[in-house]
């Protein structure tokens, strides 16, 4: 086969519907080799659809180096498939057995094969410089808030505000609504205006700055929402563009028939056609005071 053609067929549609099956189904098998009573019964199998699915694998990387050449390594989920696949093939032996855990990360291939799962990634990535700016924010106000925290509570809860690491683990739990209620009424005992100081902090940290993320995250998704929309759009104006040709085809072939059935009519009510005599032509009007055909010739 040429490399037009291997480039064809690597980016079939239907070849990669084929590839998203192969990985998906190497993700149950995967998921099936963590039960030791499926293990025992099915291991010899569950390995051979793993050997399998991994041969698979490589030839398509093949295929596609191939087909692509240089320009296989400038598509970014090109080289994240092929970091994927290539963990898969060290052996996972003595130092390295650890590896062998790392084969499930082949599922993560459907994000470069599915597009919807492609274009929600890429917009995520593409909102990572405002997600860290509000990270930074974040972990600015978790560091002030654990260092009062400790100044404030260290004598009275040592074990959660004991130092700034415990003060700075415990604030993280609040700020997740994970029993925040349960350390902040033990506090309020010795001191009543604690509840004050875990008012504020929740609700900076979280009905603000976690609301943050969603909207940058929002923010970022809404061009790729967008992009699908306008797709449908213009597909849909195909779609209205194809079925107006075949109207106006058919409109184009009624008006032929018509053509020929008025041809056809016409031909059938001609008496020349019909009975096949031929009328005489009329003569001609004599002029007035001329000779007509009853007046006796001239000598």
């Amino acid at each position: 086969m040429t490399r037009d053609r291997i480039r064809a067929l690597v980016d079939a549609r239907a070849f990669q519907r084929f590839i998203a099956a192969v990985i998906v189904v190497n993700a149950v098998t995967l998921g099936c080799e963590t039960s030791p009573r499926l293990l025992d019964r099915y291991g010899d199998l569950l390995h051979l659809v793993d050997r399998v699915a991994l041969a698979v694998f490589v030839v398509e990387l093949g295929l596609r180096l191939y087909a692509h050449r240089l320009r296989f390594f400038r598509d970014p989920w090109n080289c994240f498939d092929l970091a994927i696949v290539g963990v898969a093939l060290v052996p996972a032996s003595g130092s390295l057995a650890i590896l062998r855990s790392l084969r499930v990360l082949r599922a993560l291939r459907l994000i470069s094969v599915v597009p919807s799962m492609r274009r929600v990634v890429t917009a995520l990535l593409t909102a990572i410089p405002g997600l860290m700016s509000i990270t930074a924010l974040l972990g600015l106000i978790l560091y002030v808030a654990a260092v009062m925290a400790t100044r404030l509570f260290a004598s009275t809860d040592d074990e959660q505000f004991g130092d700034l690491g415990a003060s700075a683990f415990t604030l993280f739990q609040i700020m997740t609504g994970d029993g925040w209620s349960d350390v902040a009424r033990p506090l309020m005992d010795a001191h009543p205006w604690a509840w004050a100081f875990f008012l504020v902090y929740i609700l900076i940290s979280t009905f603000v700055i976690l609301n943050l993320f969603i909207a940058i995250t929002v923010s970022a998704m809404e061009p790729e929402v967008l992009g699908d929309i306008q797709e449908g759009l213009d597909q849909l104006d195909r779609r209205e563009q194809s079925a107006d040709a075949l109207v106006i085809e058919e409109l184009r072939s009624l008006r032929g028939e018509l053509a020929a059935l008025r041809k056809t009519v016409t031909d059938l009510a001609s008496p020349a056609q019909g009975n096949g005599a031929l009328i005489p032509a009329p003569r001609p009007a004599a002029p007035e005071g001329g000779p007509t055909d009853d007046s006796p010739a001239p000598r």
